[in-house]
């Protein structure tokens, strides 16, 4: 159980990994929170990656609570990525995952 800074730079580090090796699409399991209330790394990783969505750094990211077939960004994610289809996760509201853009 890292600490929520460790956990960032973890993020961070996996995410310039991912964009040196030329990968587009990375699912984020960051988990909810051990106490069922949704844990301080979920949040701090969702605030994190919209501003980095906001500054350009990525292109964009859809929450596990909103990847869903009826969710507009991720209908449009699946339009150009049809293997995303077949996704574990899709329509399951997780919370713990994250789908980032890069």
């Amino acid at each position: 159980m890292p600490q929520v800074s460790e956990a960032l730079q973890r993020m961070d580090r996996e995410l310039s990994l991912a964009r040196q090796e030329k990968i587009k699409l990375l699912k984020l399991v960051h988990g909810y929170g051990s106490s069922g209330e949704g844990g301080d790394i979920r949040i701090a990783v969702q605030k994190h990656l919209v501003e980095l969505t906001q500054n350009g750094r990525i292109r964009a990211c859809i929450f596990g609570e909103n990847w869903s077939k009826s969710d507009e960004a991720t209908w449009k994610l699946m339009q150009s990525h049809a293997e995303l289809k077949g996704d574990s996760d899709l329509g399951r509201r997780n919370q713990g995952i994250t789908i980032v853009v890069l």
